[in-house]
C-alpha cells in the first residue's frame, strides 16, 4: 500500500469518527432543547392560568367601581332635584306671605 493511500484512509477514518461524535452531540443537544421547550410550555401554561385567575376578580372589581360611580351620579342627580323642589317650595311660601 502506498503512503498516500494510507494517509487518505487514515484521514477518512478520523473524519468519520469525528462526524459520528458530532452527530451524537447534536442528538443530545436537540434532546435537551426538547426538554427545555417542554418545561417552558408548562411555565407559560401556568402563567396563563395565574393571569386568568387574577384578571377575573379585577374585572369584577372594575364593574363594581363602575356601578358605584353610576349610583353616585344618580344620588347627585336626585339631590339636585330635591334641592330644587325645596327651593321652589320655600319661594312659594315667601310669595304667599307677601
Amino acid at each position: 500500500m502506498d503512503i498516500a493511500q494510507f494517509a487518505l484512509i487514515t484521514v477518512i477514518i478520523i473524519l468519520a469518527i469525528l462526524l459520528l461524535i458530532l452527530g451524537i452531540q447534536v442528538f443530545f443537544i436537540l434532546r435537551e432543547l426538547r426538554k427545555t421547550v417542554s418545561k417552558t410550555n408548562k411555565v407559560l401554561d401556568n402563567t396563563n392560568v395565574i393571569t386568568e385567575s387574577v384578571s377575573a376578580p379585577l374585572a369584577s372589581l372594575s364593574s363594581l367601581a363602575s356601578g358605584i360611580k353610576t349610583g353616585a351620579s344618580f344620588v347627585n342627580f336626585f339631590k339636585k332635584i330635591i334641592s330644587k323642589v325645596g327651593k321652589d317650595e320655600d319661594s312659594g311660601k315667601k310669595n304667599k306671605k307677601d
